[in-house]
This record gives C-alpha cells, sequence and structure tokens, in this order.
C-alpha cells in the first residue's frame, strides 16, 4: 500500500542516503514502478491528535486506509504509536520475515 505523500518521501529521502547509488531520474523511475506495482490509497484528511509531528498525518492515514498489515519506518514519531498501530522498524519486518 502507498500514497503519492510516500512515493514523494521516497524520492526526497534516497538521494540523501549514502548507501543508495542512483541517480535522480532512476528514482524517480523507481517511484513511478511502485505505482504500477503497488496499491494507491490517499489520505482522506483524517488526523490522530497523538501523532507528534503533523507532517506524518498522510502517512499514518495511508497505513489506515489502505488496511495494511505494517507500516515500515525508522521514524521515531510514528513508531511511537506502535502500541496502537501496526507500526514497525525495518529491522523487525527483517527479523520476520527475511531469509
Amino acid at each position: 500500500m502507498l500514497s503519492h505523500c510516500i512515493l514523494d518521501e521516497v524520492v526526497w529521502v534516497l538521494p540523501r542516503l549514502s548507501r543508495v547509488h542512483l541517480t535522480p531520474s532512476e528514482i524517480r523511475d523507481l517511484a513511478d514502478s511502485f505505482m504500477f506495482l503497488a496499491d494507491v490509497v490517499e489520505s482522506d484528511g483524517g488526523q490522530d491528535a497523538a501523532l507528534r509531528d503533523p507532517a506524518d498525518q498522510p502517512v499514518l492515514r495511508t497505513l489506515l486506509l489502505g488496511k495494511a498489515d505494517y507500516l515500515i519506518t525508522g521514524d521515531k514519531d510514528l513508531l511511537a504509536l506502535a502500541d496502537r498501530y501496526p507500526i514497525i522498524t525495518p529491522a523487525v519486518f527483517w527479523a520476520r520475515h527475511g531469509a
């Protein structure tokens, strides 16, 4: 499950990661490919007052509207809600589902 806000975040964050060696064009192509491979939902504007960073509201709404099994993130503000929603770190996801 994805939303345009999450895809925009991918395009913004990936160039800043030193271990990622993709050009901006390759990153945009990757994000475009995700749009065809995933179900894309859009936020309905709902809010959870417990979320510390208002900019993360669309990400949380993607999880809820898409009825996703997990939100996988390293964002501490979102992880603070892991007791209320299925939010896990990438390390936890790989420990559960990795090869």
